[in-house]
């Protein structure tokens, strides 16, 4: 076979010692049906020679049975082994194939395109270093290309091939290749994609696989195989956060007691300090123990038996890490699911979570959104279905220690397990808890030492007394545009100019100060009102009326503001303005930008609103003008005997 050392035929072991010393590039075909990912993999290892004379024997002999190329060598044959495959000329499973050149060894993942294997597809990504998505020419751009795109880009694939194949049934056309990679850079600005190469090719054919193509001069870049050879992916490994989780102690005799494991990051030296979590003792490395002997040093990722100086209590699922470089210790995360199981995801079941080699029981607690792969808008789900994507928030009965996906793929990705039936029937990868992500503290814990609330020497009563009015929140909630700040200004003036003690909270002013750390997603927006209804609560406990001028899109949301304020205290009133009128009173560009993709998460658009289902006043704004809404708001307050 081509791209050998001549060692193989002179010294044996000086090649096997060499093979042994190449850096290994692990990399997946995908895309959508027929394209051509079999074809392109069985053509590189046709024009590299690197398929065996039997292999080759028998794809020649099963080209002519199959008949899928009028007889000529089917190299599709090379990666579908499956006899439905061969049959109806599609990839079902997930293909592997090893292969070595001079310069490196491979693991090709041959994924299938169909929908309905997009689990099969994650499988065979997850662990991949390269991706090479193929986009027919005649087709361009289609739905499953831009779905294998996004689950490349969760899965945190940095290095990207778009291969434009079967440029031979468009005539080598230049200007179409430059049409594809125009639509697709352009989705793929929205996704984390680092580096992306695009190369024409004709897999058929051969042109761009292994030699340069005699057929397109225009394209300048080189082959295929020359991308492979040469892709930097050295920095890609993560050599700077220890990460060991125990997988084995290994206790052969009473003199020796050793921790086995796979390094999943980092670097361990002989006589370094380690920490073991959870329980946080330390000690040192006495010894790095392989099947070849004792070494000073070992990295990721390594599958080395650690001894250790002292006898501390470390067993299967802990993790040694390095005292100043330890991950986050939790119970709940969140992270993006893809859902493998025909059965929906159920939030509040419980299933067995797999993470590295620790077992948990835990439960999907809250399913924040569910991701539209081809448009990448976010919309509420409650579930996910079979090859669905979403975000959700997992809590465990027992604590993790776990790092962001981005930062290590080991330690930041689990899998979900049905306790019943013992499948896999979820794969997830844990998120960065960034300024933007945070927990739902409706129901949290006060972290203060005692739960008594402290009361002022001035009582309700009294505040009555002094203002003339009962203290209430009024909730104004509705579309962007519907009039919600308006209405809420002119309430106000008109209270205030009657002498009443009355205050005004918009979500915008939030944003500007106690809420700047937050972003526009179900929870944010969440956390967001959580935040306005106890700054209202506080307000009302002064004797003022609080009036909210919030969005507010969901009616759970909306019911936990009411309880924190308190029942007898909170007004809700709905602005129910046609979307169609909001639009148009849109000045600021918010719709448009919504429709476009730059705002995710944007109620009425890429997000859902919930209209209350029992407010205590809805206002038809389309209809009414801003001086008969306030009067209407009026009124229901005397009638509250809110003021007199």
């Amino acid at each position: 076979m081509s791209h050998q050392s001549e060692l193989i035929s002179t010294d044996i072991e000086a090649y096997l010692a060499q093979h042994e010393r190449k850096e290994l590039l692990r990399f997946m075909t995908c895309g959508s049906v027929d394209d051509g990912k079999s074809t392109l993999i069985g053509r590189l290892l046709y024009d590299a020679n690197l398929l065996y004379d039997d292999k080759l024997k028998a794809i020649e002999k099963d080209s002519v049975k199959h008949g899928t190329t009028g007889g000529k060598l089917d190299f599709a044959l090379a990666t579908d082994g499956l006899m439905d495959e061969r049959q109806q000329g599609i990839t079902i499973d997930v293909a592997y194939l090893y292969f070595s050149t001079a310069k490196r060894k491979y693991i090709i993942a041959d994924t299938p395109g169909h929908e309905q294997y997009t689990r099969n597809m994650a499988t065979g990504a997850s662990t991949c270093d390269l991706a090479i998505i193929l986009i027919d020419a005649r087709q361009g751009v289609l739905a499953q290309t831009k779905r294998h795109s996004f689950i490349v880009s969760l899965l945190g694939i940095k290095h990207i091939i778009v291969a434009v194949n079967k440029m031979d049934l468009v005539d080598f056309s230049e200007e179409r290749f430059e049409e594809i990679k125009a639509d697709y850079t352009g989705f793929a600005a929205r996704l984390d994609l680092p580096d992306v190469q695009f190369i024409p090719v004709s897999a058929l054919l051969g042109d761009n696989i292994v030699h340069a193509s005699a057929n397109m001069p225009w394209y300048q870049g080189g082959p295929l195989m020359n991308h492979l050879e040469t892709v930097h992916i050295a920095s890609d490994r993560n050599l700077i956060d220890f990460r060991y989780p125990v997988q084995y102690v290994n206790r052969p005799n009473l003199n020796f007691r050793g921790f086995c494991g796979t390094i999943a990051s980092g670097i361990i030296r002989q006589g370094s300090e380690i920490m073991a979590l959870p329980s946080r003792k330390t000690s040192r490395v006495k010894a790095i123990v392989t099947h070849e002997g004792d070494i000073d040093e070992a990295f990721a990722p390594l599958s080395v038996t650690l001894t250790l100086e002292d006898e501390i209590d470390v067993s299967r699922g802990d993790m040694l890490v390095h005292p100043g470089n330890v991950p986050r210790v939790d119970q709940t995360f969140d992270a993006m699911m893809v859902w493998m199981g025909e059965e929906p995801l159920v939030p509040g079941k419980p299933y067995t979570i797999k993470h590295t080699t620790k077992l948990a029981t835990g439960s999907v607690t809250t399913l924040r959104y569910r991701v539209d792969v081809n448009t990448l808008h976010r919309s509420a789900a409650p579930t996910l279905n079979l090859n669905e994507i979403g975000r959700c928030q997992v809590t465990l009965n027992q604590p993790i220690c776990f790092d962001a996906y981005k930062r290590n793929r080991t330690t930041g990705a689990f899998i979900i397990i049905d306790r019943l039936t013992n499948r896999t029937v979820g794969a997830g990868m844990i998120l960065d808890q960034e300024p933007g992500d945070t927990k739902d503290y409706w129901e949290a814990t006060p972290r203060t030492i005692t739960q008594e609330e402290v009361h002022g020497a001035v009582s309700d009563a009294d505040r009555q007394a002094r203002f003339g009015q009962t203290p209430v929140t009024i909730l104004l909630t509705g579309l962007t545009g519907s009039g919600k700040t308006t209405i809420a200004q002119a309430v106000e003036r008109r209270l205030f100019d009657e002498g009443r003690a009355v205050t005004l909270l918009d979500g915008h002013n939030l944003r500007l100060g106690i809420s700047r750390d937050l972003g526009f997603t179900v929870a944010d927006r969440s956390e967001n009102l959580r935040r306005a209804a106890e700054v209202a609560r506080l307000m009302n406990q002064a004797g003022l009326i609080a009036i909210c001028a919030f969005v507010a899109p969901l009616e759970e949301t909306r019911q936990k503001a009411r309880h924190t304020i308190g029942g007898e205290r909170f007004i809700e009133v709905y602005l129910s303005a046609p979307i169609e009128v909001c639009r148009e009173r849109d000045t600021d560009g918010m719709y448009p930008r919504a429709d476009a993709g730059e705002l995710q998460s944007f109620p009425g658009v890429s997000a859902p609103f919930e209209p209350p289902t029992s407010p205590d006043l809805t206002l038809a704004t389309d209809e009414m003008a801003v001086g008969e809404c306030v009067e209407r708001i009026v009124k229901l307050l005397r009638e509250r005997r809110v003021i007199g």
